[in-house]
């Protein structure tokens, strides 16, 4: 399989396939594809696996996209102004995204929903316990808020963080939650009570701008109504 990433600041993936090769996506990732392109709807690994999608917000029911012959392709679109990130996974290495990062995935790919494992982090960590756990062998494409910044933390470094902002890292990185000190910090700082931290070794990928933050801002400038 190959593909290329073309648009800014709406990017899509377009992934060329041979016959037989199948890209898997959740509702509504498809923006064009040839003719010979067969889609499949279906729970991607039986009832556990829709529900357990579910559970975690995401959609029950998963589309496959096979060629059905030679030099065929189709275009996964981004719902959402940021970037499109491609992750090679070769059965060794496995992350952990936010969830409803997937916007297309190779079939060899395995999707799983991942709990954080402290509980602080999962109650006061900005997306809840549950995010995308990912392993297998083949390509990724996750939609990414605004643009990322990528870091490979050392074993034991920490960065501080947002919670939203976390769009990815390795499964060997730590999250947890941190108290911000000082209740005029926590008052008037803007920032709220908990952030996050992640603590290598391991690869994480920060977004810029996540989505709940810019539709914050688009809300705060509607004017109230007058009726």
């Amino acid at each position: 399989m190959k593909y290329e990433i073309k648009g800014t600041p709406f990017p899509v993936v377009t992934c060329y396939l041979e016959r037989g090769e199948t890209m898997v996506t959740e509702k509504g990732a498809m923006s064009w594809m040839t003719d010979k392109m067969k889609m499949e709807t279906n729970t991607g690994g039986g009832l556990k696996k829709g529900l357990s999608r579910m559970f975690s917000g995401d959609s029950f029911f998963l589309n496959n996209y096979t060629a059905e012959g030679d030099n065929q392709f189709i275009t996964f679109g981004s719902s959402f102004p940021g970037r499109i990130l491609d992750f090679n996974l070769d059965g060794g290495k496995t992350f952990i995204a936010q969830k409803d990062a997937l916007l297309a995935m190779e079939k060899s790919v395995e999707m799983n929903v991942h709990f954080k494992k402290k509980a602080g982090a999962g109650f006061f960590g900005g997306e809840g316990f549950i995010m995308q756990k990912f392993s297998g062998s083949g390509y990724v494409f996750l939609e990414i808020d605004g643009d990322v910044v990528e870091y490979d933390l050392k074993a034991g470094e920490r960065l501080v963080i947002d919670q939203g902002h976390l769009a990815a890292m390795e499964e060997t990185v730590s999250f947890d939650i941190t108290t911000v000190s000082g209740a005029k910090n926590i008052l008037f700082g803007g920032e709220g009570v908990f952030l996050g931290t992640l603590t290598g070794p391991g690869k994480v990928w920060i977004q810029t701008m996540p989505m709940g933050n810019l539709v914050d801002i688009i809300l705060s400038r509607i004017p109230p109504s007058r009726n």
